[in-house]
């Protein structure tokens, strides 16, 4: 009897073990990966709650294409009005925000459109392309991307009039881009994490920085166990739950390149003002 009683407690036992370390899946920007805030921050989680997590990691339109697929557990991007879109569609629970960057105007050192030292962003790009210079554009429905299309309708500018001769898509994520951008000495939008973090610089340099329509918030949602039953919705909500937690948030704060913050916290700011 007592073997028996042993025997199916060793049975239970890796069940309930799995069951409390079953993976998530995190469907997320580029940046987040590219930045290596993710190799700072995932570790801790996993180290205080045991879950262990994967990501995929792709533009933002793309990261939330897969939670609308249910091939996630969590989506973590930063397109405030396509993140607002997939909980209104059924797809997330709720959107959270957890930290925000900015934006910057990346361009090489001999300028030729003239925008160093300005402050206002479409007023930059109306230069570049007045001036018909090389711009390298992610074009991967990223949350760079949106914001670079934001940019251009801001500034009056169609880019696409110069798709093929100075205005260059290369669907590609941030890291990617960026080298391309340092080939040819092109001008680019880049997060300024990417940016901080990337090594490939050549002639490349922040030219343009301090608008307020450069905010770059993110936003942390759990895909809705409603729409997709097999997907982990508690480590989802735990992992949502921890990165706007004060561990998480501090987590975040704490990741730093040469002294460099890359993101800022902002879990207890909902309505953060632009720029802040």
């Amino acid at each position: 009897m007592f073997r028996r009683s042993l025997l199916a407690l060793l049975l239970l036992a890796p069940v309930a073990v799995s069951a409390q370390e079953r993976p998530i899946t995190v469907s997320s920007t580029t940046s987040t990966e590219q930045s290596g805030l993710f190799g700072h921050i995932l570790p801790i989680f996993t180290r205080e709650t045991g879950i262990p997590v994967r990501v995929v990691a792709l533009g933002t339109g793309q990261a939330l294409d897969v939670g609308r697929r249910g091939d996630a557990d969590v989506v973590f991007v930063h397109d405030r009005a396509a993140e607002e879109r997939f909980v209104a569609e059924g797809f997330g629970t709720e959107r959270r925000h957890v930290m925000f960057n900015d934006f910057v105007i990346i361009g090489p050192a001999a300028d030729p459109a003239g925008i160093a030292g300005g402050r206002d962003a479409p007023a930059a790009l109306r230069r570049i392309a007045d001036s018909r210079a090389a711009f390298v554009s992610r074009g991967d429905r990223s949350g760079t991307h949106a914001a670079e299309l934001r940019l251009w309708q801001a500034a009056g500018a169609d880019p696409v009039a110069g798709r093929g001769q100075w205005y260059r898509e290369v669907g590609q994520g941030m890291g990617p881009a960026l080298n391309t951008a340092a080939a040819q000495n092109a001008y680019i939008l880049a997060d300024r994490g990417t940016w901080l973090s990337f090594r490939n610089r050549q002639e490349l340099r922040v030219l343009v920085e301090g608008d307020e329509r450069l905010f770059n918030q993110y936003g942390v949602i759990p895909v809705n166990p409603q729409r997709h039953p097999h997907v982990n919705a508690a480590g989802a909500r735990r992992f949502a739950d921890w990165i706007v937690s004060p561990a998480g948030q501090a987590a975040i704060a704490a990741y730093r390149i040469n002294g460099d913050q890359l993101f800022f916290p902002n879990a207890d700011r909902p309505e953060p003002a632009p720029g802040s």
